[in-house]
């Protein structure tokens, strides 16, 4: 496993923290739809600065490390026993290297306390539901659709069957704590 480290953003890396969320994101979404990609939130990004600023507020942010670099970012929120993934994303150049899941079992150390983990994602990120399903054993527990929307989206500008008419996929980890 790569050796990784997560270390809590500060204050004056917050303008490349989202610089490099929304290169992450774009990367994805341009693999997957090439410039007929219609799910920006603003103009040429799939995740805004604002919904990005959000996340940060919200929750922990932390820069993903490799030998003092930041090659990544995660944020999360806990409450209690209870731990939300917000963003999880990794500097495509170092794609494919193990980062993104040695930063997942960072998270999981970091907040041993947690017993189910969730998150989302686009349903066009293969990539990501790989990672999520197949390296960091998430379950794929709801599909948002325009016919079954996400309850918990009033905090985001744009609703998700808006920028993502044809659906996310939630996932759910529980925690073996025996």
């Amino acid at each position: 496993m790569t050796e990784i480290k997560l270390e809590l953003l500060k204050y004056d890396d917050r303008e490349q923290f989202i610089k490099d969320n929304q290169e992450a994101f774009n990367y994805g979404a341009m693999e997957e739809f090439g410039m007929r990609d219609n799910h920006f939130e603003e103009d040429g990004q799939i995740i805004s600065r604002d919904t990005i600023e959000k996340s940060i507020e919200r929750g922990e942010a932390y820069r993903i490390m490799l030998d003092d670099k930041p090659v990544g970012g995660v944020v999360i929120n806990v409450e209690e026993d209870k731990g939300e993934l917000d963003l999880l994303f990794v500097s495509p150049g170092v794609h494919s290297k193990g980062i993104g899941y040695a930063a997942w079992c960072e998270v999981e150390k970091l907040h041993s306390e947690v017993t189910v983990w969730v998150t989302v994602t686009p349903y066009f990120e293969q990539r990501n539901i790989h990672f999520y399903v197949n390296r960091c054993g998430f379950h794929i527990v709801e599909f948002y659709n325009s016919h079954y929307p996400d309850p918990n989206e009033p905090y985001k500008d744009i609703p998700m069957d808006e920028q993502f008419p044809d659906g996310m996929f939630r996932f759910e980890k529980r925690m073996d704590k025996s």
